[in-house]
Parts: C-alpha cells; structure tokens; sequence
C-alpha cells in the first residue's frame, strides 16, 4: 500500500457569507415549516373542538402591543380610540379619556421618553423583576414641572375577561393636574404642520440628520484609521494589528453609530411616533452590525487557532476548530433571523413552540441528519483521525481533508475525494497511519539449505549485528532462525525503525535490506530461491522411441 508524503496540501477554505446568510435562512426557514406541520394540524383539530380563546379589540394583552396600539392611535390622531388605553381615576368622566391622549403626546414630544420596543415586555403578565407590583409596568417618563415622572401601565380585566393593559390610575391623575394641561397647549404642535406617518417634517428632518451625522461620521472615521494605518504598516496583508483594524472597525463603529443615535435620538424634542418608529427600525441595524461583528471576530479568532495548530502540528484540533466555527456561524445567523422578526412584531414563540411540538417529526423526517451530528460530535470528541491524517476507513485509504458537521472528505491516492457521512464514518473500523511513532521491520530472509551450520550461524549473527549497529533501529530489535522452510532456511526480523516519519522510514529499510546482501554476499552466502529436487526410484528409461513415420495413423495406402 502506497503512502503519501506526510504533508498535505489542502485547498483553501472560502466563506462567501451573502451565501452563507441564504442557504442558513434557507435552512432554517425549512426547518421552521417542517416542524410546525404537526402543531398547524393539532391546532386545526384544536379549533374544531374548542372555540377559540376571546381576544382584547384594541390588542392591549401586553405592554407591548398596548403602547404600540396606542403609539398607532396617537400617529393618526385619532384621540377617540387613544382613549381606550387610559385606565380614569375613580370618578372621572370617561370623556377625559380623548384630552389625557393629547396630553400625554404633547408631553412625550416636549421631552418625555418611551422605552424601545425591543425593550418592552411581550409577556401577558409583564415583566415580574422590575421591583414593581405585578398589576404595574413603567414604560417611560414625561416632564411634569421640574421632574420626569414614570409612565406607568396598569393590568385589568376587559369585556369577556380578557387581561388587558392600559395607563395606570396613577399616570392618569398626574396628566389631569392644570399646570400639565398648560405645558400640553404650549407643546402641542401646530394645527397647520405638514405631517407624515403622524409626525411632522421637521422632526424627521432633525432624526435624519442626526442619523446623517452619528452613521456618517463614525463610517468616516473608521475609514480614516484604516487608511492610516495601511500607511504606517508596511505588509499589511500579514500585519496582525492591520488585520484586527481590518476585520473589527467596520462592524464596530456601526454599532457605536446605532448607540450614539439611541441616546441622542431618545431625548430629541421631536414627536414620539417618529422617535419610536426610529428607535424601533435603528434596532434592526443594531442587530445587523453586532452579528456582522461577531462574524468577523469568529473567522478572526479561528483563523489564529488554526495557524498556531499547523505551526505546532496539533492538527488534530483543526477539525474541532472549524466544527465550532461553522456552528457559531449558523446560532449568529439563527439570532439575527429572530431579533429582526422580532423588531418587526412578528412573534416568534409560535415557531419556537413549534420545535418542541414538532421534535417526533424532525426524529422521524430528519433521522439521518441527526445521526450525522451525533457522528460529527463522536468523531470531534473521539478523534479517532484528523485532518491531514492518511487513514483506511472501510475500503478507502486516503488523507482526511476536512471534518465537518454532516461529512468527512478523503482524498485518496487516486487524487479523488470520498465523502462519507459522519454517522457511518464513527460506526466503521478506522485504520490511522499517521499516528504511528515507529515503523515494523520484519523481512524473512531465507539462505541456501547448502550451507553448513558455522555459515548458518554466520548467517543469523550478519543479520543480526546489522540491526544492532544501526542507529535508527529500536532496542530490541532481534534476528533468529525461524523455521526450515520449503526452499529454505528462513531468519526471521524483528524490529522498529525508530522515525515517525514515513519518507524516512522508507529510505532507512532500504539501507537495511542493502545491507544484509552485500554483508551475506561478502561472507559466500547465498539467498535462496526457490527449486524443487524431484527423486524417483525404479527403472529409468534411457530413451522413448517415438513412433515410426509408417504408423502414423491415416497414412497407410
């Protein structure tokens, strides 16, 4: 069996990463569907047998959709339905409800705050770690005088009842105060302003300047320190602080720019519906630069690992180093999926629920799938071989070129490549070469039966000191006659040449074979080779007459 040379040249690896994003979307979007097949059925059943659970009309179930719905009212100034999401004090007409909804508007354009929509609670009961009580929610703050007080929800019961959301008691009696009344006219905006969205020009003008200026400015920057820094490094292609610069600053100074604008944007006296649909939109990007920062920091940090393990010929933590790269790759892509969905309003619970109440059905559909994951974890943690290492899995003998999630790549002698699922390449017997510290040397060296027994023994002890005077033959390696064989008589080698090193070894076997000829060719020993001695016993013919040309058949006249 033919060995290759111990270093193998594998082809460069390339992530194309627009790529990566589909097939990963892809992926998961397939997934999402095949497991939410049995939960769609079991909730059609579901709704067959039961009715389907009362709704809120006004969607005030959660913090969340409460003070988007409102948010919703306000943009369209429709202060009526604005004021289903005031809870009144005791004793106050249901008609104060429109006026506190122009109220608090006003006030949240002047100053107030709002928080995002990523940081509002989707939870039915609300956040329960706020140190508030658990019918209570603060959701932002309005200037009332000197101070900033709380926004506060409250939970009750609507028609049917439903668990709903709305401003508290508490927020209601501070916007019913007179001094607030004054400060909302003075805030209000003008009734001749062009609006778009429910908001003015003027404020989203000012929202995207300011974007202009925070996303403009740090982009600038960051290609200014990454010009200089390509003039003061000579060979930035190989340079490591050019290279980290390269890699980190782009994602990192867009991330720097989303939270500039979250602070600033957040105390901007400018109308709360575009403020929130700005801050709600920005956190998309937000999510963007800290995945694509983090893409960059796991090819950055694996490319290292990588370059240490070649230079230390650990390669045996390669493969596990690309392993966990690929799927930190694919829990980015997964959480980048999910936080814009939810930025959106898409709830994601449904399709994470899905998972569970799908698992028989990925188990059964996805079998072979999973058996290949488990293999890729057995094969990792077991490392029966590595890449680079030439191995016989089966009937394949060829150098491993890559370890993956689903598949092992061979490259045999034959300068094909064999591709073999991980869940079949753990469950065969696996033949590994390169991780072999020595090599056998055990030739049968078999010498005339002419001989007589002082060149006999001469024979053993030529073979033998040949073996002791070489300096990359083990200890222990020894030379006896073994057995009186067919054609001749057979000194059999034991012994390790002491090289992990497969050329090496090769070229030390044949210093070895040279020199137990030469020795036993200078001493008149001749290897045998083999004959057959034939004996007969009886009579032998001296000759056999062959037969007279007239009796041959068929010429007779």
């Amino acid at each position: 069996m033919a060995v290759p040379p111990d270093i193998v040249r594998r082809p460069q690896e390339v992530y194309v990463l627009p790529v990566f994003l589909v097939r990963a979307l892809a992926l998961l979007l397939a997934s999402l569907l095949a497991l939410a097949a049995p939960s769609l059925a079991q909730a059609q059943i579901a709704n067959t047998a039961a009715p389907a659970a009362p709704t809120d009309p006004f969607g005030r179930e959660t913090p969340r959709t409460a003070v988007t719905a409102l948010l919703r009212a306000l943009a369209e100034q429709d202060y009526e339905r604005a004021g289903n999401y005031f809870e009144l004090p005791a004793r106050t007409p249901a008609s104060q409800g429109p006026e506190l909804a122009r109220r608090l508007q006003a006030l949240l354009d002047k100053n107030g705050t709002l928080r995002p929509f990523g940081a509002l609670s989707s939870e039915a009961t609300g956040n329960l770690n706020d140190d508030l009580a658990p019918d209570r929610e603060e959701v932002g703050t309005i200037p009332i005088g000197t101070t900033d007080q709380p926004v506060l929800l409250s939970r009750g019961t609507g028609a049917d009842e439903v668990p709903i959301w709305r401003v508290a008691p508490e927020t209601a009696r501070q916007l019913l105060a007179k001094n607030v009344a004054v400060a909302a006219r003075e805030a209000a905006p003008a009734a001749d302003e062009a609006t778009i969205a429910g908001a003015g020009l003027k404020d989203w003008a000012i929202l995207l300047g300011l974007a202009l200026v925070s996303f403009g400015g740090l982009w600038a920057f960051a290609a200014l320190a990454l010009l200089l820094t390509r003039r003061l490094v000579a060979d930035h292609g190989t340079n490591g602080v050019y290279r980290f610069l390269h890699a980190a600053l782009p994602p990192v100074s867009l991330l720097l720019a989303v939270l500039i604008f979250y602070a600033w944007a957040g105390r901007l006296p400018v109308s709360i519906v575009a403020r929130q649909a700005a801050l709600r939109y920005t956190g998309v990007i937000a999510v963007v630069a800290f995945v694509w920062f983090a893409l960059r920091l796991v090819d950055a940090i694996s490319d290292l690992a990588i370059a240490r393990m070649r230079r230390s010929e650990r390669r045996q933590v390669i493969s596990v180093v690309m392993l966990l790269r690929r799927t930190a790759k694919l829990l980015l892509i997964a959480f980048s999926v999910v936080g814009v969905l939810d930025t959106f309003g898409i709830d994601v619970t449904t399709g994470i629920a899905a998972l569970g109440i799908g698992g028989i059905a990925l188990a059964l559909g996805a079998q072979k799938t999973v058996e290949n994951l488990v293999g890729s974890v057995t094969v990792i943690a077991d490392r029966p071989a590595q890449v680079g290492d030439f191995v016989k899995v089966g009937d394949v003998v060829g150098t491993v070129e890559d370890v993956g999630i689903r598949s092992t790549r061979i490259r045999t002698n034959e300068r094909t490549v064999v591709t073999i699922p991980n869940g079949d390449f753990s469950a065969r017997q696996i033949e590994n070469f390169a991780t072999r510290d020595r090599f056998l040397f055990n030739p049968t060296i078999g010498v005339e039966y002419s001989l007589t027994g002082a060149k006999l023994r001469q024979a053993v002890d030529i073979v033998a000191g040949i073996l002791r005077d070489h300096p990359k033959i083990a200890e222990g390696g020894r030379a006896r006659l073994a057995k009186f064989g067919e054609n001749s008589l057979d000194i059999e080698v034991f012994s390790y040449i002491d090289t992990p090193n497969f050329d090496e070894s090769v070229v030390i076997r044949e210093e070895l074979l040279f020199a137990i000829f030469e020795q036993l060719e200078a001493a008149e020993i001749g290897i045998a080779f083999p004959t057959r001695t034939l004996m007969f016993s009886g009579e032998i013919p001296l000759a056999i007459k062959p037969p007279a040309p007239e009796d041959k058949p068929g010429e007779q006249g």
